[in-house]
């Protein structure tokens, strides 16, 4: 009796063992996101604007994401930028916000490695076009230690500010990396 209970639980701890090898074992190449400085910022940043925004958007009406620009020559931006204005949009639309993606409009020009850039004159075309209630937009601009991010919620109709926020990311390696011209 004794042999056949030590068996038995020789045998539940081979399973238990045997079962703990099968788990898929964490990758160490992949980093999470909420553990990266810089999608955490631009996170906080959208969820800040979501905040903002409670009360003030219709459900069933679309915001537009521009791409963030150089604050400094508002026809350019940078991979910052660009990836700025994705991760912004990726969260709102995270959250629940319409979020229409301009890249796959063939209406809309897009400059060669910039993204979609709009200026204020060219805000209320779009937005109208594309029967969206307001245009995320941004700009930025880099010091020598740090990249100032300015990102804003605009009603086209009007012009009027509905959201906006601003955040300062550490201009170490990689944020220095996405800012270099090609």
């Amino acid at each position: 009796m004794r042999t056949t209970m030590l068996r038995a639980a020789a045998l539940a701890t081979m399973l238990l063992l045997g079962g703990c090898a099968l788990q898929p074992q964490e990758d160490t190449n992949y980093t999470s996101v909420s553990a990266n400085a810089f999608v955490a910022a631009n996170y906080r940043a959208a969820d800040v604007l979501a905040a903002q925004l409670r009360g003030k958007l219709a459900d069933d009406k679309p915001l537009i994401m521009a791409t963030v620009v150089n604050i400094d020559a508002l026809e350019q931006t940078s991979m910052l930028g660009r990836l700025v204005s994705e991760q912004l949009s990726t969260r709102l639309a995270q959250g629940g916000m319409k979020m229409l993606e301009m890249k796959l409009r063939n209406s809309v020009y897009l400059k060669r490695n910039q993204g979609e850039l709009m200026l204020t004159r060219e805000i209320g075309d779009v937005a109208h076009a594309h029967n969206a209630q307001a245009v995320v937009v941004g700009s930025y601009a880099e010091t020598r230690d740090a990249v100032f991010i300015n990102i804003k919620v605009i009603q086209p109709a009007t012009n009027l500010v509905l959201a906006g926020h601003d955040y300062v990311l550490a201009k170490e390696g990689t944020v220095r990396s996405m800012l270099q011209s090609y």
